[in-house]
């Protein structure tokens, strides 16, 4: 598996944490709604938005140089930054009947069903036991044709999930000819820069309530901070990196999470290219250590994660602040043909669970399971909010 190398919480509310300077004048002609891949470029992060693209580039190293960039780093290296002339407030807009037609609930499959996931359970037990690895994220992803591609506005299903899953780092990235079309109701923070301050907010650990929570649970979540903390220091100042908070309890809609907080000071002479490059993946969706967990995730998972456990989000090169979100509860359609005789597009979703030596195999599949239901049936447009899920 290929690698990025970048050289050169009630429901959540939106992230209240420094935004870039924006304007308040109408949207300009010809970015309103138009169908499936003829929308014009744009980017949403909560009530701001982002028009008039200007350039579009794979060179972290433009991040430090001008302008409001919109990011999304997909999990097997690839990177696209967006930089946009106009950028300003508005709300969420209300769902607009029929700018979304999403595939049926039936239509889902998974590229790893359950006992092929249940196997890959075991298999990274295997590897803790044989002392290569103390955790590994295995994750799977799902899949489901588009019924009608021309109406697939992926802004349009950030709408809906606005309604019916809101998160603290929601949004869009939609550059149609760029291959990228995003939707995230992401509830975890990868990195927030704000001048030469850097933080993270890992998330590991899922229930259904809080009571729900077990030993294993914050097992995870410590041993990924303990990551976090060694990629941040790797780029800043020493003994700056430090842990504000540790698993604390964070209720989203349907689940309860365990987040801790990691953060320290940039380095003088590192910037966005550094700082990704030292961080990317982020620990909570790869495991530890890091590079053995990536090898048994290039063995044991069978389709690529895209967006999906990257990074998605801003970055304001003028004031020196940024937001980019780990790519999770994230839907993304890939419009490229599949097969000699080409096929309709697809909608994409992943759901993963971090695997440690107490894990039971059937417990992680039903996490996946949680994690996928409630987004799953916003996305399918499903009259009722499912309590647990059905993808197969």
């Amino acid at each position: 598996m290929s690698r990025i190398r970048l050289s050169t919480r009630p429901a959540p509310q939106v992230s209240t944490h420094p935004t870039p300077q924006v304007s308040t004048h109408p949207a300009p002609p010809g970015t309103r709604a138009r169908s499936g891949g003829e929308q014009p470029p744009m980017a949403r992060f909560g009530n701001l938005v982002a028009t008039d693209l200007r350039e579009v580039t794979r060179d972290p190293a433009a991040l430090e140089s001008k302008g409001f960039w919109a990011v999304v780093a997909d999990f097997e290296g690839g990177l696209v930054c967006a930089r946009f002339g106009d950028v300003r407030t508005e709300p969420v807009p209300a769902p607009v009947p029929g700018a979304w037609r999403g595939p049926a609930r039936s239509a889902w499959t998974s590229s790893m069903d359950r006992a092929a996931y249940t196997g890959g359970v075991r298999r990274v037990r295997e590897y803790i036991a044989a002392g290569d690895v103390y955790q590994v994220n295995l994750c799977r992803v799902l899949s489901a044709a588009l019924p009608d591609p021309a109406h697939a506005d992926v802004d349009a299903l950030t709408a809906l999930l606005a309604r019916g899953n809101p998160a603290p780092y929601a949004g869009t990235v939609r550059l149609p000819a760029h291959g990228v079309e995003v939707a995230t109701a992401s509830p975890e923070l990868y990195l927030r820069r704000t001048g030469r301050r850097v933080e993270s907010g890992p998330i590991k650990g899922t229930a259904r309530t809080a009571a729900e929570l077990r030993e294993k649970d914050r097992t995870e979540n410590v041993m990924i901070v303990d990551l976090v903390r060694n990629d941040l220091g790797r780029v800043s100042v020493p003994g700056t990196v430090t842990v504000p908070a540790l698993c604390a309890v964070e209720p989203h809609p349907g689940l309860v999470h365990l987040v801790s907080t990691v953060g320290g000071e940039l380095a003088a002479d590192a910037g966005w290219a550094e700082l990704l490059a030292a961080t990317f993946p982020p620990g909570s969706v790869t495991g530890a250590p890091k590079s053995s967990a990536l090898r048994i995730i290039g063995e044991l998972e069978t389709a690529p994660r895209g967006p999906y456990c990257g990074g998605i989000g801003w970055v304001d090169a003028d004031r020196g602040t940024g937001e980019l979100a780990v790519g999770i509860r994230t839907f993304w359609i890939d419009r490229t043909p599949h097969g000699a005789t080409g096929g309709d597009p697809v909608l994409r979703f992943g759901a993963g669970a971090g695997i440690i030596w107490d894990s039971d195999p059937e417990q992680e599949w039903e996490e996946t399971e949680l994690k996928a239901a409630r987004l799953l049936a916003v996305a399918s447009e499903a009259d009722e909010l499912p309590p647990g899920g059905t993808p197969r």
